[in-house]
């Protein structure tokens, strides 16, 4: 069996005896929930630890690597850049991930590249576990790769939720769709969600496909109306139901809330 190795981050080596503290468990991974705690810890036993700062790349677009990674914990983002043409640079974010979930899997799976960058959104602990490792975990504990078609399968459906708003949805229909999305990963109370800490305009332009000036007017107009509020570093929806009806009559099916 594999032992776990540890690293703090370039330069940053963790003590291995920190293994042993209860935030480096995988207890939480929604993957596991229904594995047994030895099984579990067999796991942990072939996972090599590290913490990444925000900002800070996980894999690269296109990358040939194939492990996969438990988000222990934190928030990442799961993003494209372009490289080509007048669109050079722009990021084109997909989702946002927190922790009890994985990435990486797919490689993993079909042995192909990484379909995109990954980078810390906040201060992470990340174990991860080579590709090979991986699919011998998928085929030796039970139940496992049931628990993973799930996964997969609501990764499938937001995908073609996405595609659906980027070809029938006008840009503030999009944007409207998106703080709810943001909303279902918030704290709520009643018809309120709090969004903390606010994404910027530039994130929000990015995960639906428009440009920084598109998401201001929207975001003024929503404000001018009751339906949001920005407070310091909080994104407030006041009124979930009010901005959910807009999405509705906007695609003739309800949003439902994650």
């Amino acid at each position: 069996m594999l032992m776990c190795g540890l690293q703090g981050g370039p330069g940053r080596p963790m003590a291995r005896s920190q293994i042993a503290d209860k935030q480096y468990s995988l207890a939480r991974i929604a993957l596991f929930a229904k594995l047994l705690p030895d099984g579990i810890k067999r796991i942990e036993q072939r996972c090599a630890w590290r913490h990444y700062e925000p900002g800070e790349l996980i894999v690269s677009y296109l990358d040939a690597s194939d492990d996969v990674f438990f988000l222990v914990l934190g928030e990442v983002r799961v993003t494209i850049y372009s490289s080509v043409g007048k669109s050079a640079g722009k990021a084109v974010s997909f989702n946002e991930l927190r922790a009890g979930e994985i990435f990486g899997e797919y490689p993993a799976i079909d042995r192909g590249r990484r379909s995109a960058s990954v980078e810390a959104r906040t201060n992470c602990l990340i174990a991860s576990m080579s590709g090979s490792a991986f699919r011998e975990l998928i085929e030796t504990e039970h139940g496992l790769a049931q628990a993973l078609l799930p996964v997969l399968v609501r990764t499938i459906r937001a995908l073609n939720t996405r595609v659906f708003e980027f070809s029938t949805l006008a840009v503030n229909n999009r944007i409207q769709a998106e703080l709810l999305r943001l909303a279902g990963l918030a704290s709520r109370q009643g018809n309120s969600a709090r969004i903390v800490p606010a994404p910027t305009h530039v994130e929000i332009a990015s995960r639906v496909s428009t440009h920084r000036e598109a998401v201001t007017r929207e975001l003024n107009r929503l404000a001018k109306i009751g339906i949001i509020e920005r407070r310091g570093g909080t994104l407030l929806i006041k009124d979930l139901d009010h901005l959910g009806q807009m999405v509705q009559d906007a695609t003739g099916e309800p949003f439902r809330l994650q």
